[in-house]
């Protein structure tokens, strides 16, 4: 405490466990607001991989019962994923990505787990969920469109016809 003295006088506090209540309650403050934005954050990403979910079982036309029987995972758990009040593993994701008969990769980037590939969000989409492609196919082709969408684009002149005469 004797340290604290000359910087008392200084800050303009007569008692020094006033700095110290002072520091404990700001500590405090920023450890509840970092624990908030983390929580909001992991919401919005169990809301947005749910949601995602939700939009690929409907394209494919499969009930929440189907899916959750094909991944292995109860009907009130698939159904807590989907409505974001749960946040699956990276293991439930492969399952129900294999359910969906879609990529893990896809249920991965969608839940942070990935980096996201470069391009349009939708023709990502779209060839993750061809069914006429080979998972194997899709990795290749997405990993040509993701250099394609990289590689900035350089105009080309326009060609003109000349009349003849």
């Amino acid at each position: 405490m004797q340290e604290l003295a000359p910087w008392v006088s200084v800050i303009g506090v007569q008692n020094p466990s006033e700095i110290v209540s002072s520091v404990r309650e700001s500590v405090t403050s920023a450890v509840e607001s970092a624990a908030a934005e983390a929580t909001t954050v992991s919401t919005a990403v169990s809301s947005q991989v749910g949601d995602f979910i939700r939009t690929q079982r409907n394209a494919a036309q499969v009930s929440l019962r189907e899916l959750a029987r094909t991944a292995g995972v109860s009907n009130p758990y698939l159904s807590q994923v989907e409505r974001g009040l749960r946040k699956p593993s990276a293991e439930i994701l492969a399952q129900i990505a294999r359910g969906l008969k879609i990529s893990a990769e896809t249920l991965y980037e969608q839940a942070g787990i990935l980096d996201r590939r470069s391009g349009t969000p939708d023709t990502v989409t779209a060839i993750r969920s061809d069914p006429a492609l080979s998972e194997r196919h899709k990795n290749v082709l997405l990993d040509l469109y993701e250099s394609l969408a990289s590689t900035p684009v350089t105009p080309t002149p326009q060609t003109s016809q000349e009349e003849s005469p």
